[in-house]
């Protein structure tokens, strides 16, 4: 349920993404709160598996996929300056962060207290207030478009993010490469056609490609680490769902102190220096968690670890994404930000596909978890490697 949930956001960020060229961003932002207020209501009320699937990992990612383009986009345009730009999407990135490492502790303490159907009603009262709030929200109305929806390229971007993750999930590689068939049709039809999905400019321009692959690898990390660590700390270490929030907790204040100097961060310093630091901060982080994991040290000796992680991950979160929407005019904002949030949550569906396939094997110990993060520990190193290549300015073509 989980990977479908990422994986339904992956594979329609672009076409939600694309949408706020048709309805305008705040129409579009308003109607994925209301398709995710739904889906959170009727999981909530789910009295099946079968419903619950549907209300959490459909609706509530169709909503997601509706209403998070439109943030990135009306917070590129809204600031010029880039160091202004890095504090906006620094509090947009530590919300998600801060979500990402609380979640696991908030939703045990709603579980332990009150059920599980609490943690969704609580989505609902928060869905609700943000509906209310975003009554003020100015509405710059949709830009100038031509053409008509690209249906077709809307089909083959999620078939292809769908079978690539489904391969990974089921270690089906023929499903793996069957989805990157899909996925070079999809490059095809996207250069042939007078109004794309989104402009092959993007995929052509080496910053913004290497941008967003220090995206997918940093939620492929964050992501894959905090399902083995909550894995872990359940099935080994026979923990309840309080405490084994309590063990990713460390990594909130991580991401936290990480956003709090953004700004500064991006004044002084050039983003990728920004993205290469945050890898290497993320590489030692894991590093430090494989040993406790392996050995069944106390959880004080996981403090160090998170800690590392949710500020290498916070610090690159907010960079890479600044590098590569400020790479791009207005006019070009919605598919740039589709794919950058598709890319990322592309991430995590495999982070999650890739740790829950590692850890499917409860043996006894951590030797199962460790290897996995040791893997996860890999792609940080491979992600440093792609920061080191990323250029010292884009200048892509007009689009």
């Amino acid at each position: 349920m989980i990977t479908l949930f990422t994986l339904t956001m992956a594979a329609l960020m672009v076409p939600g993404s694309k949408l706020t060229d048709v309805w305008g961003r705040k129409r579009c932002f308003v109607a994925g709160l209301v398709v995710y207020g739904t889906g959170a209501l009727l999981a909530s009320l789910a009295p099946t598996p079968w419903l619950l699937l549907a209300g959490y990992s459909v609706l509530e990612g169709v909503g997601s996929a509706l209403m998070i383009p439109p943030i990135y986009i009306m917070v590129t345009v809204a600031f010029a300056d880039v160091a202004d730009r890095a504090r906006s999407f620094a509090a947009v990135s530590a919300a998600g962060g801060l979500g990402a490492a609380a979640g696991p502790l908030l939703g045990g303490l709603l579980t332990s207290a009150f059920g599980w159907r609490a943690a969704f009603l609580l989505q609902v009262v928060v869905v609700a207030a943000i509906l209310v709030a975003a009554r003020r929200l100015p509405d710059p109305g949709p830009p100038p478009r031509s053409g008509r929806f690209d249906v077709p390229g809307a089909v083959l971007s999620a078939v292809a993010m769908f079978l690539v993750v489904l391969g990974v999930l089921r270690s089906a590689w023929a499903v793996v490469g069957l989805g990157v068939l899909v996925l070079g049709w999809f490059g095809w039809h996207i250069s042939r056609r007078a109004d794309p999905l989104c402009p092959p400019a993007l995929f052509r321009d080496r910053g913004t490609v290497l941008g967003l692959a220090t995206q997918l690898v940093q939620w492929l990390v964050l992501q894959g680490a905090f399902i083995v660590l909550s894995v872990y700390a359940q099935q080994v270490r026979g923990l309840d769902a309080v405490r084994s929030g309590l063990v990713l907790a460390p990594a909130t204040a991580g991401v936290l102190a990480a956003a709090a100097v953004a700004e500064r961060l991006a004044r002084r310093h050039p983003q990728r220096w920004i993205v290469r630091a945050g890898f290497a901060v993320t590489v030692v982080g894991v590093a430090l968690l494989v040993w406790p994991v392996h050995h069944g040290s106390g959880f004080l000796a996981f403090l160090p670890g998170m800690l590392l992680l949710g500020a290498g991950v916070g610090t690159m979160l907010t960079a890479s994404v600044t590098l590569v929407q400020s790479a791009w005019p207005a006019p070009a904002q919605g598919a740039v930000s589709g794919v950058s949030r598709s890319v990322s949550n592309l991430g995590s569906s495999l982070g999650t596909a890739l740790a829950g396939s590692a850890v499917a094997s409860t043996a006894a110990g951590g030797g199962p978890f460790a290897a996995a993060l040791a893997v996860l520990g890999g792609f940080a190193v491979v992600g440093f490697g792609v920061a080191v290549l990323l250029p010292r300015q884009s200048a892509p073509p007009p689009t």
